[in-house]
C-alpha cells in the first residue's frame, strides 16, 4: 500500500506544470473585443496628423508634479507622462490590453498574474523598463503613496521579478477576477530616478516617465507644458495608434470659473468642457460662437455618473444620528434649484452608481435580495419594504411639505428648538459649516441653508482656496462639503477605499464620510471577488441600497452628455468613444 502511494506521488510530481497562456489582453468577464493582431482602436483616426498645440485650462492651482502622494496639490493630466503595464479601451466596460507589458498570463484560479514587459519599452531617458521597476513601484506606492494604493492593492501578497522582463504578482487568495486587471493599471515608475529622491515629498522637478509626453515648462500655480516625446517607443503600438497627436499640450490655471470663461472667449485656450449648466445655457453668446469660430456641442456618453452630493462627515457629532441626516434631505429643493439655477439641465441623482446597470431601483429581488437577507438583522427594515426615493417638491421654491416632514423627523428624534432658534439634543447643536473651494457654488448652497434655518438648523457656507481645501479633505477637517464618488464601468477594489471601515481613520483616504459599517465591508468584499457579471451586479446593487439607507449624503444631480466648446481648428474621430471624450487622447490639430 505504501509502495503504491509512493509510485502515485512520484507520478504526480513528474507531471508537467502547464503555464497559463500569455494573452494580449484580458476582460474581467467574457473575452476582449479586440483580438490578437488588431491594429488600432475603432474610435481613433489611425491616420490622424501629428503636430500643433492644444491649449487647455484648469481652475485652482498646483504645487507638485507628483500625483501619487497625499501632500500638495498635483498638476493636471500627469497621466500623459506616466504609464501602466496594461491600458483600457474607451469602448469596453473593463478590458485591458498590453502597454508596457506585451502580454499577461493568468491561471484559471486567478491566484496570480504574470506580465511580460516589452523589450522596446524604455524610460524617456533611454534606459529600459524592467521588472525591478515594477516591484519598486508597488512597494513604494503602497508604503509611501496616497492611501488609495494600499487599499487598491490590499489583496496582493508579493511581487516577484522573475527576470529583467518578467514580473509576477502573487495574490493573497484566488478567485478575484478584477485583481489581475487592477494590478495592470498600477503606475510603473523608474526605480533609478527615484532612489536618491524623497518620493513622499512634493516636487516641482519634472519627474521621469515612459509616456508619450514629458513635462517641460513649469510655472508653479500658473501653467505647465507637456511636450510630445520624439520617437516615443510606444507610438506604433495598436493601443497607441492614432492617439497623442499634439506636439505640445499646455494647461493654464485660473482662479475661478468666471475668469476661466472670459479667457476662453478671448482665445487664451482652445477647448472648454462646460460643467456649469447656467453658463452653458446663457453664457455662450460671444461673437466667436455666433460666427462659427467656436463650435459648441453636446455629446452623449454612457459613463456611470457616480454620486455628486452634499457629503456629511459622520465623525462630527452633529451628523452621527441617522435621523438628522435623513431630515436634512428634505431641505434641499432640487426641483426649484434645477429650474431656477440650471435651466432644468440636470437629472436628480438617486444612486451611488447612477447611469449604470449597478444602480438599485425599486425593491430588492433575486440574487440581490438573497445577498441582503444574509445581513437582515443588521440592516434597517425599510431596505426590504420601501424603495429609496429622494424628496420631491413642486418647484415653487416653497417646499413646505418637505420642510414639515423634516421637522417631524427631528421632533421624533428628540431635537428641540432652543432659545437661539437652533435645535439640539443632549448638548449636540444642529449647527455646521459647509466648506468648498468653488465660490460659484454659493448660489446652490444659499437656498439650501435658508431652508435649513426654517427647520431649526444653523448652516454656513465657507469658501477656501484649493490648497487649504485639499488639506482639509485629507485630514477630514470639515463638517459638510460638496464632493463626488466617481464610479468605473466595473466596480471593484476601489469600493473599499470609498467606504471601508479601515479607511475611515486613514488621512487622505476617500472615505470622507467616515463610514464604519461591517455590512458595507462585507459587501465591498463580495464586489471585489464577484466571479460573474450577474454576481457583481447583484452585490453592487446591494451595496448601493445599504449606502442610500444610511443617508450619508444629500444627492445632487448628474447629466449623461459632455458639453464641450472649442475653437474650430481641431479635428476629432467620426466615431465617438462612449466612455471617454478623448480631447488630449484622440483629437488632432488641423493645418491652418
Amino acid at each position: 500500500m505504501f509502495r503504491c502511494f509512493v509510485l502515485i506521488l512520484a507520478t504526480l510530481v513528474s507531471l508537467p506544470v502547464f503555464a497559463a497562456e500569455a494573452v494580449h489582453g484580458i476582460a474581467i468577464h467574457g473575452e476582449p473585443k479586440y483580438k490578437p493582431g488588431f491594429t488600432h482602436f475603432d474610435y481613433v483616426n489611425e491616420n490622424a496628423p501629428k503636430g500643433g498645440t492644444l491649449r487647455l485650462s484648469a481652475v485652482g492651482t498646483f504645487d507638485s508634479l507628483n500625483p501619487f502622494i497625499v501632500k500638495g496639490v498635483s498638476a493636471s493630466d500627469a497621466g500623459l507622462v506616466f504609464q501602466t503595464l496594461l491600458t483600457g479601451s474607451a469602448d469596453e466596460t473593463f478590458t485591458q490590453y498590453g502597454l508596457l507589458a506585451e502580454s499577461i498570463e493568468v491561471p484559471d484560479d486567478r491566484a496570480s498574474a504574470t506580465f511580460n514587459i516589452r523589450k522596446e519599452a524604455i524610460w524617456n531617458d533611454g534606459k529600459p523598463v524592467t521588472a525591478a521597476d515594477v516591484v519598486w513601484s508597488f512597494e513604494t506606492l503602497t508604503k509611501k503613496g496616497a492611501p488609495f494604493y494600499a487599499a487598491y492593492y490590499a489583496d496582493v501578497e508579493k511581487v516577484i521579478a522573475e527576470n529583467d522582463k518578467r514580473v509576477t504578482f502573487k495574490f493573497k487568495k484566488a478567485g478575484n477576477r478584477e485583481l489581475p486587471l487592477t494590478v495592470g493599471q498600477m503606475p510603473v515608475l523608474p526605480k533609478h530616478y527615484w532612489e536618491n529622491r524623497k518620493f513622499e515629498e512634493t516636487t516641482l522637478e519634472a519627474p521621469l516617465g515612459s509616456g508619450p509626453y514629458k513635462f517641460t515648462k513649469i510655472e508653479p500655480g500658473r501653467s505647465l507644458t507637456f511636450e510630445r516625446v520624439k520617437n516615443w517607443w510606444g507610438e506604433n503600438l495598436p493601443v497607441s495608434k492614432g492617439r497623442y497627436n499634439f506636439d505640445t499640450v499646455t494647461i493654464d490655471y485660473y482662479r475661478d470659473t468666471t475668469v476661466s470663461v472670459e479667457a476662453f472667449f478671448a482665445n487664451r485656450y482652445d477647448v472648454r468642457q462646460e460643467h456649469v449648466a447656467k453658463i452653458w445655457a446663457t453664457g455662450y453668446d460671444a461673437p466667436a460662437v455666433k460666427n462659427g469660430q467656436i463650435k459648441k456641442e453636446e455629446i452623449e456618453n454612457k459613463l456611470p455618473a457616480g454620486m455628486q452630493a452634499f457629503v456629511m462627515n459622520t465623525r462630527r457629532a452633529v451628523f452621527s444620528d441617522p435621523k438628522v441626516r435623513e431630515a436634512l434631505q428634505y431641505a434641499f429643493d432640487f426641483e426649484w434649484s434645477n429650474k431656477a439655477l440650471a435651466h432644468s439641465a440636470y437629472k436628480r441623482t438617486s444612486s451611488y452608481f447612477e447611469n449604470s446597470i449597478y444602480a438599485s431601483r425599486g425593491l430588492p429581488e433575486g440574487r440581490e435580495l438573497e445577498i441582503l437577507k444574509q445581513f437582515e438583522k443588521d440592516l434597517p427594515s425599510e431596505i426590504f419594504t420601501t424603495a429609496f426615493k429622494n424628496p420631491i417638491s413642486d418647484g415653487s421654491g416653497q417646499p413646505r411639505d418637505n420642510l414639515r416632514r423634516a421637522m417631524q423627523i427631528l421632533d421624533e428624534a428628540g431635537y428641540m428648538i432652543g432659545t437661539d432658534g437652533v435645535r439640539s439634543k443632549n448638548g449636540v447643536r444642529l449647527s455646521f459649516e459647509i466648506v468648498d473651494n468653488q465660490p460659484e457654488f454659493e448660489r446652490w448652497v444659499l437656498p439650501f441653508t435658508r431652508n435649513l434655518k426654517r427647520i431649526g438648523i444653523d448652516a454656513r457656507f465657507r469658501v477656501v482656496d484649493t490648497t487649504q481645501y485639499v488639506a482639509r479633505m485629507n485630514d477630514f477637517d470639515f463638517d459638510m462639503t460638496v464632493s463626488g464618488f466617481g464610479q468605473s464601468l466595473s466596480p471593484g477594489n476601489e469600493q473599499r477605499e470609498y467606504w471601508g471601515s479601515d479607511k475611515a481613520d486613514t488621512p487622505g483616504s476617500r472615505n470622507l464620510i467616515g463610514i464604519k459599517n461591517p455590512v458595507v465591508d462585507k459587501l465591498c468584499e463580495l464586489i471585489a471577488t464577484a466571479s460573474t457579471q450577474d454576481e457583481l451586479t447583484a452585490a453592487t446593487k446591494a451595496l448601493d441600497r445599504v449606502l442610500l439607507a444610511g443617508h450619508y449624503v444629500i444627492p445632487q444631480w448628474h447629466t449623461n452628455v459632455w458639453k464641450v466648446a472649442y475653437w474650430g481648428q481641431f479635428g476629432r474621430p467620426e466615431k465617438q468613444a462612449p466612455y471617454d471624450l478623448g480631447i488630449t487622447d484622440t483629437w488632432w490639430a488641423k493645418k491652418p
